[in-house]
């Protein structure tokens, strides 16, 4: 369905990303464009990114 273009550090980062800031969100840290980090974490759960796919990008190694 999607297209992989999210490679294992990028991948890595975003979920890392996105769980904190919905977590100091969560906590009451952060106001609520917290939630934003929902984007990095459902890209890196999913391994793909729209916003690469548009400007041609892709982190994932080549197959063989």
């Amino acid at each position: 369905m999607f297209k992989t273009n999210v490679g294992g550090i990028d991948r890595i980062l975003r979920i890392v990303a996105g769980l904190a800031l919905i977590a100091l969100t969560l906590t009451g840290m952060i106001g609520v464009w917290g939630w934003i980090g929902v984007v990095p974490l459902a890209t890196g759960l999913m391994s793909s990114c729209p916003l690469y796919s548009i400007v041609g990008l892709n982190t994932c190694p080549m197959k063989s």
